[in-house]
């Protein structure tokens, strides 16, 4: 099934960032994406998931030097951007890929589309590494990882929930019982056309 693949590739990934464990890390993608594009444009997704999720740690720092966090502020606005960029190619993909269905007469719509879907996927892979972490650090008190170890569990519950549906989801649109339609987030805050503030520094 397709969210298999997906989570074993998340999983790939975050432990991959891990590894040097750095937000300043150089990127490069292990699938190509003439060969295996969704694999490539999941790979990307999550590493961009993954470094975000490590921007917003590090933004919390209560010490943080106010130009730094200033600095960080527009890091996290741009990943935002790319994130966002991500899920529309990957719903490009799932368009291209079903192109040819034809939707029966009674086809409805799902209230998200298939890539925001694997975008919730893809966070709760970085909360279920993290919090499995958490359930397992050995310098926490026993209390703290009895209590994340419960909020594992049902992260890992959720994961197969949501896995499903992403997979029903997928299925219903390959056989034209759902359609997917594709609205484009047009994010206003990052347009000098759209936000008064930027607009007025032209």
């Amino acid at each position: 099934m397709f969210s298999e693949n997906a989570n074993k590739l998340f999983q790939e990934v975050i432990e991959k960032y891990h590894i040097i464990n750095s937000v300043d890390q150089p990127f490069s993608n292990v699938y190509n994406k003439d060969s295996n594009l969704i694999e490539h444009l999941l790979y990307r997704k999550c590493w961009i998931d993954t470094v975000q999720w490590h921007y917003e740690d590090i933004i919390r720092d209560p010490q943080i030097d106010p130009v730094a966090a200033l600095k960080l502020k527009r890091q996290i606005d741009a990943s935002n951007q790319d994130r966002t960029d991500m899920v529309e190619y990957i719903d490009s993909y799932f368009l291209e890929k079903y192109k040819t269905v034809i939707a029966k007469p009674d086809a409805t719509i799902n209230t998200e589309s298939p890539a925001w879907g694997i975008d919730r996927l893809s966070i709760l892979a970085l909360k279920i590494y993290h919090m499995n972490e958490e359930a397992t650090r050995e310098n926490a008190s026993t209390s703290h990882r009895e209590s994340c170890q419960k909020k594992l569990q049902i992260l890992l519950e959720q994961r197969v929930d949501l896995s499903t549906a992403i997979d029903t989801l997928l299925e219903d649109i390959s056989k034209g019982d759902k359609y997917m339609k594709v609205y484009k987030q047009m994010k206003m805050y990052n347009d000098d056309e759209l936000n008064p503030v930027l607009r007025s520094q032209k």
